[in-house]
């Protein structure tokens, strides 16, 4: 009887080891026999929720053993935000191979060099990245504003215009951060010492200086013709910063009554610049703000094909405003998205 025990006692250890052993080795090597689907893996998720929903949707039998395995692999950390195909026939170490290694299916949006945040939001929320109301209360929210040290009420003129490559329903905050960093990163070699703006300032005018041409080339003159004004205390009288201060019923065509209103982006009634960035500029933009153009025109006024004619004085450009704005002829077939840049 006493070497019976002895004999159970050594040999069920082993047993229940084995069996250990035999499960685990099991439910390693069960595979998913559903159809081939497409699992999501959202911005900031968990280790526990992406768990929880792979066990949830049918993909995985056991919890444990998925997170066990993850956590011999090193891997809870390490996935990435986006949708996966799991095919029939998935084990858990394939599965988490997918999720960790694979590459997921992420939405591709471009916002073009120009575009304010209200136009931004609406572009993310078309190509399904996240909502426009919350893009723009994220960018908007105070603790993102002082992470960076920007002293404004929003992160315009900073969300760089790029192609980005997103997850579908990214986290807003996410979506701004990485664009702010994107901007930071891109005008890290760019000495912001300016004779009489600061760095906010030279975005601010910047984003201007995006808004009135289309054509790359004319960047500094633009800038210089600003620079100009802004030294000999004139208005910028610019179009684009009175429509953007009326942005929230702005339908596409400005009035005399908006140039006459007193926003804080009326450029026509204010002597400054406007309150804050009324666009995202490209670095081609901020470069030329920090080296306008030297020249004496303090005018400028579209030739309808994206490019402008200059003036010195007020005389030629009226002179240049009769020739390109109020003969219509001058119009016809005319566009700026012809320009060739």
């Amino acid at each position: 009887m006493k070497k019976t025990l002895i004999f159970l006692f050594i040999l069920l250890p082993l047993i229940i080891t084995c069996s250990g052993a035999s499960y685990v080795y099991f439910k390693l090597s069960e595979a998913y026999r559903g159809e081939d689907k497409i699992f999501e893996v959202k911005s900031g998720d968990s280790f526990g929720r992406i768990n929880q929903r792979l066990f949830d949707q049918g993909f995985i039998s056991d919890k444990r053993i998925f997170h066990y395995y993850a956590q011999y692999k090193n891997v809870l950390t390490k996935f990435k935000a986006g949708n996966f195909k799991i095919s029939n026939g998935s084990t858990i170490p394939s599965i988490l191979n997918t999720l960790i290694k694979g590459q997921p299916n992420l939405v591709n949006v471009t916002i073009p060099e120009g575009k304010n945040m209200y136009e931004i939001a609406r572009l993310l929320e078309t190509h399904g990245v996240v909502s426009e109301k919350k893009f723009l209360q994220a960018v908007q929210n105070p603790d993102l504003l002082s992470k960076f040290n920007i002293e404004a009420s929003s992160l315009e003129g900073y969300l760089f215009p790029e192609t980005y490559r997103f997850a579908p329903n990214t986290s807003a905050k996410i979506v701004a951060k990485t664009m702010v960093e994107l901007f930071f990163s891109k005008t890290s070699n760019i000495n912001f010492s300016h004779p009489f703006l600061n760095k906010h300032q030279v975005i601010i005018l910047a984003s201007v200086v995006e808004k009135e041409t289309g054509a790359k080339f004319e960047r500094p003159l633009i800038a210089g013709v600003f620079t100009n004004r802004l030294k000999k205390k004139m208005r910028l009288q610019s179009d684009p910063t009175t429509v953007y201060g009326i942005w929230h019923r702005y339908k596409g065509n400005i009035k005399k009554s908006d140039l006459l209103e007193e926003t804080p982006y009326n450029t026509y009634k204010i002597p400054a610049l406007p309150y804050g960035p009324i666009s995202n500029p490209s670095l081609e933009a901020v470069k030329a703000v920090m080296n306008p153009a030297t020249h004496d025109y303090l005018y400028f006024v579209s030739k309808n094909d994206g490019t402008h004619v200059f003036s010195k004085n007020y005389e030629d450009h009226e002179q240049a405003v009769t020739d390109y704005q109020r003969n219509t002829e001058a119009r016809k077939g005319k566009s700026w998205r012809d320009l060739k840049q």
